[in-house]
């Protein structure tokens, strides 16, 4: 059983990441029973938290807001993983928190007990990050985008498409998708009616908050799924859909969500939908992957491997008589 000041952590710990919990799903959580439940919660009201608790079949307990909160307390894993993400956030695409980032890491690590202060110190001395290579968004953009998908308020906004054509738009946003190397937003588009992603680097400025919007069925459950779907070829001049014979995590392990969608067919092979800027390229790289495969669709890229492939098979020359490739045996 955990020691009472660990178990209170924890307990706040998990008022704080959901709104409402029933007295029987705490205790679960800190293996105890219900009555120790309750005298945990008296125990933080003691501390000045406003812990609220209703009774009946629906009651439960829920973190109040207010002013008069103590600091914020985190329990080992939580520490760590909060410095991991301010070192990273002040390496990354996000723009206009880098110097924030540092400030708040170097606030952290001047609280943190010692045991965890030589493990955030040894990450920071023994890493060394490259530069982001994808393009910077700004911070304030992605705040006032979050807030307006969670409070289902839509957008106006400047922005730049592919072609480089400027327009306004005006959108219900649903939520954002972050790849890794650019963020994504998935809105639907009031003037278009219908769904749109917009790359948010190419946003012009903070967007404007307009009206409150009634929410709408999304595209798709998984967002992610979806952007994935939205922008695995179609920013390509060039789109092939191919079968490929391997697993479909052994596939995935070469490839990224932007650059290929993959659907699973049997325990053995899944379906890729890819492109390319020119199919001559995307042969060249199907070629590397190391997986037999067949093309679907389309068919000139057949014609682009027969060309690979006979000049790969010209280039390795005749094999000679005792296994030399190119080279007469010696007499």
């Amino acid at each position: 059983m955990l020691e009472t000041s660990a178990r209170l952590l924890r307990l706040l710990s998990l008022l704080q990441v959901r709104r409402d919990w029933t007295g029987p799903d705490l205790a679960g959580r800190l293996g105890v029973d219900v009555r120790t439940v309750r005298r945990d919660v008296d125990k933080l009201r003691s501390l000045g938290y406003p812990v609220n608790a209703t009774s009946g079949v629906a009651g439960g307990y829920q973190l109040g807001a207010g002013a008069e909160l103590p600091p914020l307390l985190l329990d080992d894993d939580e520490a760590v993983a909060v410095a991991v993400g301010l070192r990273t956030a002040a390496n990354g695409t996000v723009s206009g928190i880098e110097e924030t980032s540092l400030r708040a890491l170097t606030k952290l690590e001047q609280v943190l007990p010692p045991r965890l202060r030589h493990r955030v110190a040894a990450l920071g001395a023994h890493t060394t990050t490259l530069a982001a290579f994808g393009p910077m968004v700004d911070a304030d953009a992605l705040t006032v985008i979050a807030g307006a998908s969670r409070d289902h308020q839509a957008l106006r906004f400047g922005y730049q498409g592919r072609d480089g054509t400027a327009a306004r738009r005006h959108v219900e946003p649903q939520g954002m998708v972050h790849t890794g190397r650019r963020w994504y937003l998935v809105a639907w588009d009031v003037d278009r009616r219908d769904w749109r992603t917009f790359r948010v680097d190419r946003i012009e400025g903070t967007p404007d908050l307009a009206a409150r919007f009634t929410p709408r069925e999304p595209p798709h459950a998984d967002l992610a799924e979806y952007i994935s779907r939205q922008v695995s070829g179609v920013v390509y001049r060039h789109r092939a859909r191919l079968v490929m014979h391997a697993p479909l995590a052994v596939v995935q392990a070469e490839t990224s969500p932007t650059s290929a969608h993959l659907e699973a067919i049997d325990e053995n092979s899944c379906l890729m939908t890819t492109g390319a800027e020119s199919l001559y390229s995307l042969a060249v790289h199907l070629g590397m992957m190391g997986f037999d495969f067949d093309v679907l669709d389309p068919p000139e890229l057949r014609e682009h491997l027969r060309e690979i492939g006979a000049r790969l098979t010209g280039a390795a020359g005749p094999e000679r008589p005792g296994g030399e490739i190119g080279q007469k045996p010696v007499d």
